[in-house]
């Protein structure tokens, strides 16, 4: 079965990763489109061992085909999106845009598959938070073992998850510091090379920030309204992969190793875990980079609270925290039939 795909955003850090992951994953896609701005027209990307043209958004003709991933942001997906969707193409939505809208599902396939079945209210699903999806991945095998009251993470998240040009911040102020130049901040609200800072998107009223406060409401949506949780968001000088410090307040007794057991069973989860000073000790983000797995490590009993584990949790935030799980989602509607062979009007047999 062939589908024709297309991937709006292409020419972005995220959409380039859609069009690797569906070439590596083989996505029987029979002909792929790559959709950006007007400014975009001329540019070419790579699909496998093909050049793609970038078609204009505004030219493009969605009822063409039958899916497509949005990777352009949230005010160009609350623009297009519903047009796209009303044309009988179903929309896979990267952007904050439908996230907590109730009637688009949130979705992390190996966390609550089941709900891609909702597409249907709006031809939309839409794809969760990076920092979110990678969390929800490592909860929900022990939520499902003894239930999880309470989450406290701090993140520690990569400049790609703020775009091509974040990361060319921290590529120029790192080789200028180097020469004596002033490191100026554009993209962050501080100097990133060789610095931390604990602000993810706009500050709210009550002192979270916006990245904190999806990661709160996001993990209820997808896995359990009743989990309660905190987290403090830092950007860190690294340019690929998001790692997370875990720590939880479970609902019953958990040993380390039955938690060590139960994770490294479980869908999407590779468990490197060891106490010994070599390189399989524990992972980091630079030795996830262009893995599909969420990573965990550090698993060690939280004694500060009756029923308590903490862990560290690393992951591709372009792939698992963005186009893998979009992807995912895709594959998730092929194999429950969902997506049909491309839209090709066969006339009925003369003798009908």
């Amino acid at each position: 079965m062939a589908l024709r795909v297309a991937v709006v955003g292409a020419t972005g850090n995220v959409g380039q990763e859609m069009l690797n992951i569906l070439e590596e994953r083989l996505f029987p896609s029979d002909e792929v489109f790559a959709v950006a701005s007007r400014k975009s027209i001329g540019r070419t990307v790579s699909y496998g061992d093909r050049e793609l043209k970038c078609h204009d958004i505004e030219q493009f003709d969605f009822s063409t085909v039958d899916l497509c991933f949005m990777s352009a942001g949230g005010s160009v997906a609350l623009e297009w999106a519903p047009k796209i969707a009303l044309q009988d193409c179903i929309v896979i939505d990267n952007s904050s845009a439908f996230r907590m809208d109730p009637l688009v599902p949130l979705v992390v396939p190996e966390v609550n598959a089941d709900a891609v079945m909702g597409y249907d209210e709006k031809n939309i699903i839409a794809n969760p938070n990076c920092s979110t999806a990678q969390l929800v991945v490592a909860l929900k095998p022990i939520h499902d073992k003894v239930g999880i009251e309470r989450v406290v993470v701090s993140t520690y998240q990569s400049t790609s998850g703020a775009g091509r040009e974040a990361m060319d911040e921290l590529w120029n102020q790192t080789k200028g510091i180097y020469v004596n130049q002033e490191a100026e901040p554009r993209e962050f609200s501080k100097q990133i090379a060789f610095n931390v800072i604990p602000q993810i998107d706009d500050f709210m009223e009550d002192g979270r920030t916006k990245e904190e406060w999806k990661m709160e409401v996001e993990t209820k949506k997808i896995l359990d309204e009743d989990i309660e949780l905190v987290a403090t968001c830092v950007r860190v000088p690294t340019f690929v992969g998001h790692a997370e410090a875990v720590h939880l307040e479970l609902a019953g007794a958990l040993t380390e190793e039955e938690c060590r057991n139960l994770l490294r069973e479980s869908p999407g989860i590779m468990v490197v875990d060891k106490r010994e000073s070599d390189e399989e000790n524990f992972v980091t983000p630079i030795e996830c980079v262009g893995e599909w797995a969420t990573f965990i490590s550090r698993i060690r009993v939280d004694k500060t609270v009756e029923h308590g584990i903490a862990f560290w949790c690393v992951s591709d935030n372009l792939r698992k925290g963005a186009a893998l799980n979009a992807v995912q989602i895709a594959e998730e509607l092929l194999n429950r039939g969902v997506l049909k062979p491309e839209k090709i009007l066969v006339p009925p047999p003369a003798d009908a």
